[in-house]
């Protein structure tokens, strides 16, 4: 039987999506990348935001149109079905099968009960609470994350470190949905990092909820540099990043590791949502303004030419005109390099739920209008310093009409922040120079972008 895959929300559920297709392939499943040919589609759903909830109802009942052709049975699986399981179950007949992230160590037999036996599993309705307050989430089998299929490409790969996450953010669903944090055993890791060697990745990207709790809950304390430093020691890989790094975890060890190491991106990622001392309490955030600053300040000392993302939420219940100034103050000062910006959004079960003083949709809007305006000009200004200046450049694809090659430095995220195009003065595509690192010289710049040309 073929099968269909659609995976949706972050990179960590990525990796759930290509351990199920790993599943699929080696109970000698097809894979298939065409919805109309598929007997069997699966949706791994996200259900963290109001948006990701709505594309994700949006994209099942379109993928129910398919039982009326080919489609035999429709699969969904992930953090809206763990969120909403027994409302779902209620409002979508059509769907043969949910299975929710604390069923993931028995997935493949609930599979099996579906397609194997062409049974559909009778579902009994029980009385819970909507958000169940979980002690731990089983992790997927180590096995089943040697197996998983890269969906990725060639060049990097998603490393899945830890589950689940115990901050307890007011404004966050995740304890709820995925548990509190779980480190996987670094042994278990490293073996991953080896196996996505073996299959020619070059680029590993260490995630979880929050990478810098990673050791605390098997070792007593934070290993995520020295896992790093082990990592970097397999030959093959030749990037290695981390992401989600929460500001009150980053230690000295892990910004001696960014600085020295250079197979490291000079890269952090450190969502620190608001400013205003005020804000931050009412989101149980454990840093205050003046360590994010410290910290900020810290990173840049020791590591000059480092490249800072953060994310913001704006519209926060509660947030006056005056801490809102006070972030777009901050946002002018600190200057990041990279930056995202969130409305916020009333999350079922979470404590801000509940919170007073809700800010109406115009004025959350208008907010994350300003900052985003703000944040353009801004990255426009710190990639002119990039100007004539030279970069190693990951190649990757061409444009359509084969008069660039696209890449990315060190300092990118795939998928999330510019690419350089690099101009190709040859009337053909040199195929060797994809999947390949090369010297680039910076020529031009656009918003978030670079164009660069070849150093011969």
């Amino acid at each position: 039987m073929n099968v269909g895959f659609i995976s949706l929300g972050c990179s960590k559920n990525l990796i759930d999506t290509e351990a199920a297709i790993g599943l699929f392939k080696k109970n000698n499943f097809q894979i298939v990348n065409d919805e109309s040919k598929a007997d069997i589609l699966v949706v791994n759903t996200c259900g963290f935001i109001e948006s990701a909830k709505e594309e994700a109802i949006n994209t099942i009942l379109e993928m129910a149109e398919y039982k009326k052709q080919r489609c035999k049975y429709l699969i969904v699986m992930g953090c809206l079905v763990q969120r909403y399981y027994e409302d779902l179950v209620k409002l979508l007949p059509e769907v043969d099968l949910f299975i929710k992230i604390d069923e993931y160590d028995i997935l493949w037999k609930k599979i099996e009960d579906l397609v194997k036996r062409d049974i559909i599993e009778k579902f009994k309705k029980k009385s819970t609470r909507r958000i169940l307050d979980i002690e731990q989430m089983p992790l997927l089998k180590q096995e089943e994350f040697l197996d998983r299929v890269i969906t990725t490409g060639k060049n990097y790969a998603y490393l899945k470190i830890g589950e689940g996450c115990s901050n307890k953010c007011t404004y966050c669903a995740i304890p709820y949905i995925r548990g509190p944090f779980v480190s996987r055993k670094k042994e278990d890791i490293i073996e991953e990092a080896k196996m996505l060697a073996k299959k020619g990745i070059k680029e590993i990207i260490l995630i979880a909820q929050d990478t810098t709790k990673y050791g605390v809950d098997l070792y007593g304390e934070c290993k995520l540099a020295e896992l790093i430093e082990e990592i970097s020691t397999i030959e093959e890989i030749k990037w290695i990043r981390f992401l989600y790094s929460y500001p009150e975890g980053i230690t000295k060890e892990l910004i001696d590791v960014v600085s020295k190491n250079p197979k490291v991106a000079k890269y952090f990622d450190i969502p620190i949502q608001h400013i205003s001392d005020k804000v931050l309490k009412r989101m149980n955030r454990k840093t205050s303004k003046k360590e994010i600053q410290n910290l900020i300040n810290n990173i840049r000392s020791k590591i000059p030419n480092v490249t800072l993302r953060t994310s913001l939420i704006v519209g926060f219940p509660g947030e006056t005109e005056q801490d809102f100034n006070e972030l777009m103050d901050f946002v002018q000062e600190a200057k990041f390099d990279k930056l995202g910006t969130f409305m916020y959004s009333k999350e079922d079960g979470t404590p801000a739920e509940k919170l007073p003083e809700q800010i109406h949709g115009n004025t959350k809007r208008a907010r994350y209008n300003k900052v985003m305006k703000a944040q353009k000009e801004i990255s426009k200004e710190n990639l002119k310093n990039k100007l004539d200046k030279q970069y190693e450049v990951l190649v990757e694809d061409t444009t359509f009409d084969g008069k660039y090659y696209i890449g990315r430095t060190m300092q990118d995220v795939p998928e999330i922040d510019g690419l350089v195009y690099i101009k190709n003065n040859s009337q053909d595509v040199n195929k060797d120079l994809l999947n390949s690192f090369t010297k680039c010289k910076i020529i031009e710049i656009s918003n978030y972008d670079l164009v660069a040309e070849f150093i011969i």
